[in-house]
């Protein structure tokens, strides 16, 4: 089979160098601080080459939002249809699932850069809501009401169980990208060794006979 020509396979590659130099210097600097043409320097290219890809700076981040978080939401939630078994398991494999593959790496420094910058940027601030935080409380919450419906759950206040699951969550996710980068602060127990407990807390309580309330 012909392999397509070098610049070819160069010029498809573009958008995800633009992508990666971006988040390299939203690491750096910071979204507000890092101008577009430093982002072109970085993926060695002219300006004029990023605008046609990404006509603006926040349309550069959207796209990286939708490449690194959308996508794994689109797969948790086609799991999630398909599964037949029981809800506390599912839960616990998309919790392993999420830290695996958007908690660490760069779809956590994606998190970490627009919950740094929300306030600053209110239009960025709503696509994320739209794009990430809803979709992914929406189907943590489905799943919550599947287990009640099933009789699996007792009755409990949705919002506030899906809040509790997630939590944790971004917690160790801003832990994993600032304070975890020193030594003296890092947390000697894995990932998911907490993932455990945090499920093992929810699903059973610290108490050893927990009330029926």
């Amino acid at each position: 089979m012909a392999t397509a020509p070098v610049r070819q396979r160069r010029k498809d590659a573009r958008p995800q160098e633009l992508l990666d130099a971006a988040l390299a210097l939203f690491v750096e600097k910071g979204f507000a601080a890092t101008r577009s043409e430093e982002i072109a320097s970085r993926a060695g290219v002219a300006k004029g080459t990023l605008y046609r890809y990404y006509p603006s700076k926040d349309e550069l981040f959207k796209a990286m939002v939708r490449d690194n978080l959308s996508v794994h939401i689109a797969e948790s939630a086609a799991l999630a249809a398909q599964y037949e078994g029981a809800i506390a398991d599912l839960l616990r494999q998309m919790m392993r699932d999420w830290w695996a593959k958007v908690g660490h790496g760069n779809a956590g420094v994606v998190c970490k850069v627009m919950m740094v910058e929300a306030r600053n940027f209110p239009e960025l601030a709503r696509f994320y809501v739209d794009e990430v935080i809803q979709p992914s409380q929406a189907l943590i919450g489905s799943l919550v009401e599947r287990g009640i419906r099933t009789g699996e759950f007792r009755p409990v206040s949705v919002e506030a169980t899906v809040h509790m699951l997630i939590a944790p969550m971004l917690h160790m996710l801003l832990h994993e990208h600032s304070f975890g980068a020193f030594d003296s602060c890092s947390i000697t127990m894995g990932p998911e060794e907490l993932l455990d407990a945090q499920m093992a807390l929810l699903l059973h309580g610290l108490l050893a006979d927990a009330p029926r309330t």
